[in-house]
C-alpha cells in the first residue's frame, strides 16, 4: 500500500455503533474499526481496581474494576510490592475483555500521542522499529533522550518520521499534562472506577492512521465535521486533505460497496482472484486457515501452480489477519511444496507483508508437516467476537450475528425506508428474540430519531438474522394491517415502545 492514496470513511451517524473504514484506490477495504456504545473494558482505559483474590497457584490475581468482569493481572507484571487481596491499584486494559472473559490489566501505564508513547515510571528511550533508516531513528533517540521527562519513559513511533524537537515537545507536553489529571483522579475517587478513558474512536484512528497516503476522509456526521478538520489540520497544517462531509440519500456504507466486504468478512471462505480459496476456522486457542487451490489450475507445471497459488494467498492471509483483528497463534497450511527455496520464498514473503502491519507479528519457518506457524499481537476484540454470537438454536456448535448486530441492519434498513418514503409508519418483521431486544433497548429512540411510528413484529419460526418490511402507509393504515394479522393468524406479538 507505501504510496497509494487511500480514504477514511466514518460511518457516525448512529450512536449506538461507529465503524470506520480505511480504504484504497480502488474502494477495497484495507482497515476496518467498530465500537460500540455498550461495550466495557476497552484496551487503553485505566481504571482504580481493588485486588479481589490472588492465585498464587496460577501466579495471577483478579481485580474488581467497578464495571464488568473483573479483571485478570499476572504477578510477574507487578514489581517491587507483593500484591494483596484488598489492596488498590492503578491499572490500564492491555487485552479487551472478550468471550465472558474479563479484561488483562497491568500496571505497566502507557499514554499514547500522535507521535510518541509516554509511559509513567519508565526509563527507556525507544524508536518504532518500522523506521527503515538508521540515520532518522539516530536523530530522533537524541531528540528523544533530550525531550524525556524525569521519571518516565518515551516511545517513538512511526509516524514521527521527519518530525522536529517542536511537534515532539508538544506531545510531550500534552501527554504529562494528561498524566496529571489522570493522577488527581485517582486520589479523588475510591476504587473500583475508571478514572481514564481513552480518546473516541474517529480521534484513535485519525490519530494512528492518518498518514500522507490519506487523501480523503469522508464522515456522515456534521457533528465531528469540525473537530476532523482540525484534527487534520493540527496533523497535516502543509497539506491538503478533504474533509466531505456526506449527505446522500443512501446510508454512507452502502455508497462505497463496504456492507458487502464486511459481511464477506464473517464468511468461512475467502475466495482469491485466480479461484483458489482460503478457509479461516478460529478455536479458542488459535485460528487455523486452510489454502485451496480451488478452480486455479495454473497454465505451466505443478510447481507453478502451487507457488503462484500460496504466494496470492500469503497476501490476502496477511489482509484478513488485519481487517478481523486477529491475533493469538495462527496456524496456515499451504499447499505443500516439493522445492525447499520455494518454502523459503514464501516465508520471506510473509515476514515482508508483516512489516506494515501496526501489530507485532512473527512468521516462523515451514514445519515438518508442511504448516506455517505465525503469532500475531491482540490489539482490540476480533471482528467476530465483535459482531457475532454463540448461536442459541444449536447449542454453541456455530454462531449467528447478535441481536445488536440484527437490530443495527434492521435500523439501517429502516433508514433507507424513512430516505425514499414519506410514510407516517412502518411494520417490520423479524424473530421474536430480536424484536425483544430492539423494543427494551432502542425502538423509543428509533422513533424519536427518524419521527415515525415503527411498529417490530417478533414472528414465529422466522430466521434468526432475517427481517422483512411487512407494510408502512399513514399510522391508520399500518394498524388496520396489524388487526387484520392479529385476527387472521390468532396471536399478536407486537412491539412498539414504551411510550406508545
Amino acid at each position: 500500500m507505501t504510496g497509494r492514496s487511500k480514504k477514511i470513511i466514518a460511518n457516525l451517524i448512529d450512536p449506538e455503533e461507529i465503524r470506520i473504514a480505511i480504504i484504497d484506490e480502488k474502494g477495497k477495504l484495507y482497515e476496518f474499526y467498530i465500537e460500540r456504545m455498550l461495550e466495557h473494558q476497552r484496551t487503553g482505559e485505566i481504571y482504580k481496581a481493588r485486588v479481589d483474590s490472588v492465585l498464587k497457584g496460577m501466579n495471577s490475581a483478579f481485580l474488581n474494576l467497578g464495571d464488568g468482569k473483573n479483571g485478570f493481572l499476572y504477578l510477574d507484571d507487578v514489581k517491587n510490592i507483593e500484591v494483596k487481596q484488598g489492596m488498590e491499584m492503578l491499572v490500564q486494559v492491555v487485552k479487551n475483555a472478550r468471550k465472558g472473559k474479563g479484561a488483562r490489566v497491568s500496571p505497566r501505564i502507557s499514554l499514547a500521542g500522535r507521535y510518541m508513547v509516554l509511559i509513567p515510571y519508565g526509563h527507556e528511550t525507544g524508536v518504532s522499529k518500522r523506521i527503515a533508516s538508521d540515520g532518522e531513528r539516530t536523530r530522533l533517540r537524541i531528540m528523544a533522550k533530550e525531550l524525556r521527562p524525569q521519571g518516565f519513559g518515551i516511545i517513538i513511533r512511526t509516524v514521527a518520521e521527519g518530525c522536529d524537537m517542536l511537534e515532539l515537545k508538544k506531545d510531550v507536553d500534552a501527554l504529562v499534562a494528561q498524566w496529571g489529571a489522570i493522577r488527581r483522579g485517582a486520589k479523588q475517587n475510591g476504587a473500583p472506577c475508571l478514572v481514564h478513558r481513552d480518546t473516541g474512536l474517529l480521534e484513535r484512528v485519525l490519530r494512528d492512521e492518518l498518514t500522507d497516503e490519506i487523501d480523503e476522509i469522508v464522515i456522515d456526521s456534521e457533528e465531528e465535521k469540525a473537530s476532523t478538520e482540525a484534527i487534520v489540520r493540527r496533523f497535516f497544517p502543509d497539506k491538503e486533505i478533504e474533509v466531505n462531509l456526506f449527505r446522500g440519500k443512501m446510508p454512507l456504507f452502502d455508497v462505497y460497496g463496504l456492507e458487502s466486504q464486511i459481511a464477506e468478512l464473517q464468511s468461512r471462505k475467502v475466495w482469491l482472484p485466480s479461484g483458489a480459496y482460503l478457509v479461516i476456522d478460529q478455536t479458542e486457542a488459535l485460528t487455523v486457515i486452510d489454502v485451496n487451490t480451488g478452480k486455479f489450475v495454473g497454465s505451466k507445471n505443478l510447481n507453478d501452480t502451487v507457488l503462484k497459488t500460496n504466494m496470492e494467498a500469503a497476501v490476502e492471509i496477511a489482509r484478513q489477519l488485519r481487517l478481523r483483528a486477529l491475533g493469538g497463534i495462527v496456524v496456515v497450511d499451504f499447499i505443500d511444496m516439493e522445492k525447499e527455496e520455494n518454502n523459503q520464498a514464501l516465508v520471506k514473503e510473509l515476514q515482508e507483508l508483516f512489516k506494515s502491519d501496526r501489530c507485532k507479528a512473527r512468521v516462523y519457518g515451514v514445519t515438518g508437516l508442511g504448516l506455517v506457524e505465525i503469532t500475531r499481537k491482540r490489539a482490540r476484540t476480533d471482528l467476530r467476537a465483535a459482531l457475532m454470537r454463540s448461536c442459541p438454536y444449536c447449542g454453541g456448535l456455530g454462531t449467528v450475528p447478535c441481536e445488536e448486530s440484527v437490530a443495527l441492519q434492521i435500523k439501517r434498513f429502516i433508514r433507507k425506508i424513512v430516505l425514499s418514503s414519506k410514510s407516517e409508519a412502518l411494520l417490520v418483521e423479524c424473530s421474536e428474540g430480536v424484536a425483544e431486544y430492539i423494543c427494551e433497548t432502542f425502538l423509543e429512540l428509533w422513533e424519536e430519531e427518524f419521527e415515525k411510528k415503527i411498529f417490530i413484529r417478533g414472528r414465529p419460526g422466522m430466521s434468526w438474522g432475517k427481517f422483512r418490511l411487512e407494510c408502512q402507509g399513514s399510522l391508520h393504515q399500518v394498524e388496520h394491517r396489524i388487526s387484520v394479522l392479529q385476527k387472521r393468524e390468532g396471536w399478536a406479538v407486537v412491539h412498539r415502545s414504551p411510550s406508545a
